[in-house]
């Protein structure tokens, strides 16, 4: 079994919305938790068009990928995925192409609301730091949650890791998530523009900035030199 096939909701035996059981090593850090010591590494696809939105309808997220990231045994610890319905706008061709999720699927999702209440309840992201790949992620959650009546989920704690990984890389362009991977040598695991998936190689990314040092706040208490 693979790194990526131990950690899938599908063999752990959780369903479409992600609930169940953590992983007992992630339930281990997570208690007396450190500061800082888990990140949870985000990644959300959103209803989207080839052109402008149609009449009526507005971008929503669709699904949440999320990656733990130890950042002490620096390891990824965990993997989950949420399906959300939306409620003001329905799936492209186009959209269904890039992303793979289908109107049929994510109509089996839960109301974006319960999304963020699940995000806070059982992955603690109002308290724990978080990552995205850029700033969209964090922004469209701000987005949806200003249109009520969802509470925003995460802390404040948030760091750009597209950002991060150009500075340390010495980049003037930020690169986006696979060409990154290509540059850090590491494979893209999974479908990309799957939210899963991409939460999942961008906590690989985040490794990457913490074996270069170059992780905001890496040397956390008992962290390895």
């Amino acid at each position: 079994m693979t790194t990526n096939e131990a950690y899938d909701e599908r063999t752990a035996g959780r369903g479409a919305h992600g609930g169940g059981r953590e992983p007992a090593r992630l339930a281990g850090a997570a208690e007396g938790e450190a500061y800082g010591r888990l990140v949870n590494v985000v990644d959300v696809e959103a209803t989207c068009w080839s052109g402008q939105a149609p009449p009526g309808q507005v971008s929503e997220i669709i699904e949440i990928g999320l990656c733990v990231v130890d950042t002490v045994a620096r390891e990824r610890v965990a993997r989950h995925r949420l399906l959300v319905r939306p409620a003001r706008s329905t799936v492209s061709a186009f959209c269904t192409e890039l992303t793979g999720l289908t109107q049929a699927e994510v109509e089996r999702g839960m109301p974006f609301a319960d999304a963020c209440a699940t995000l806070a309840r059982e992955h603690r992201a109002a308290t724990r730091a978080w990552a995205s790949w850029g700033d969209y992620d964090r922004k469209q959650f701000a987005r949806q949650c200003e249109r009520g009546p969802a509470r925003y989920p995460f802390s404040g704690r948030h760091t750009n890791a597209k950002a991060v990984f150009a500075d340390a890389y010495g980049l003037a362009k930020r690169p986006g998530m696979a060409r990154a991977l290509h540059l850090a040598g590491l494979p893209l695991e999974g479908r990309h523009h799957r939210g899963e998936d991409d939460a999942w190689n961008i906590g690989a990314l985040v490794l990457d900035l913490l074996a270069r040092d170059a992780w905001p706040g890496g040397n956390a208490p008992g962290a390895p030199a």
